[in-house]
């Protein structure tokens, strides 16, 4: 399913600035929004979780203590270690206070209520419908990225349509920050006008699937300062990333994606060889039970 790109490299959208890309919740203009999305692939709304952030906050970090106490029980998988709960850990950096860290912490709409109120935030949703329509699903079950404090992980430029290849426009993403977030504690980088390219070679990184970094230097992408509540839209398509957390805290972002009802997963990888494997079988691949819990509108019965 990769694809040849369709946007020479020097087509990307140049002088780019976070402004551009900008609105405010609180004074929230949802076409406006959306027509940032689907221009460049990638929308900032500055304070549109803030009402959630105290519980999500404790969720977290009681997730992340449980997780690193079950941390001598955790089973070997191809993408790290998995601990009982659910978390996946990496390996860990020199002189890092265990050889292991966390990647993608535990947390989820199944154990954090918050997290789960926040993906059916009506400001959100709305900027959504205006993105993908009015009969929208959750796709995937929440997900919290953990990045802990002095090294912890970076997680290269990639498309998230590597992982996820859908059959049609693919999920959109919200990535929310828990903290204060900056260029020290590992804000994220976007490609603003990359999700045009169609779904890149990736190659087997640290963190999984990413982008050839000669040819994806972090310099070809934008990053994103912000503040706790702030929340970044961005396509599958679009090439996004973040670096190492080099502050004494950590930082923690939650992520909920949303697609239109009638799309699915046709290829699903973590590797470049289950990926390889799994483009063999995307013509197999139906809609079958990759269903969501709804956000808004109906889900009509459709005959396999």
């Amino acid at each position: 399913m990769s694809a040849t790109s369709t946007m020479a490299t020097g087509e990307l959208m140049q002088g780019v600035a976070v402004q551009d890309i900008e609105v405010c919740a609180d004074d929230l203009d949802v076409q406006r929004a959306a027509q940032i999305y689907k221009e460049f692939g990638c929308l900032v709304v500055r304070g549109l979780t803030k009402p959630y952030l105290e519980q999500i906050q404790r969720d977290i970090e009681a997730t992340a203590q449980q997780s690193i106490a079950l941390l001598d029980q955790a089973r070997k998988v191809p993408e790290g270690w998995v601990t009982p709960d659910g978390t996946l850990f990496l390996p860990a950096p020199p002189g890092f206070k265990h050889d292991k860290q966390i990647m993608v912490l535990a947390v989820s709409y199944q154990t954090s209520a918050a997290f789960f109120q926040a993906a059916f935030d009506k400001r959100t949703v709305d900027i959504v419908e205006a993105i993908v329509g009015p009969n929208i699903e959750l796709f995937m079950n929440g997900q919290c990225l953990y990045k802990e404090p002095v090294g912890g992980h970076p997680k290269h430029l990639h498309q998230d349509s590597a992982y996820f290849d859908h059959r049609f426009d693919g999920p959109v993403a919200t990535l929310n920050y828990v903290v204060d977030t900056n260029l020290v504690n590992g804000a994220l980088y976007v490609v603003p006008g990359s999700h045009r390219m169609g779904t890149l070679q990736h190659v087997d990184t640290f963190s999984h699937l990413g982008l050839n970094e000669q040819e994806w230097p972090w310099e070809r992408a934008l990053p994103i300062i912000g503040e706790a509540g702030d929340s970044i839209f961005f396509h599958y398509r679009t090439i996004h990333g973040s670096q190492e957390n080099h502050s004494e805290q950590p930082r923690p972002v939650f992520i909920n994606r949303y697609r239109r009802v009638d799309d699915y997963v046709v290829v699903g990888a973590t590797t470049t060889e289950n990926r390889e494997e799994a483009e063999k079988r995307a013509a197999e691949a139906r809609k079958g039970q990759q269903r969501g819990f709804m956000v808004r509108g109906f889900r009509p019965y459709e005959a396999e």
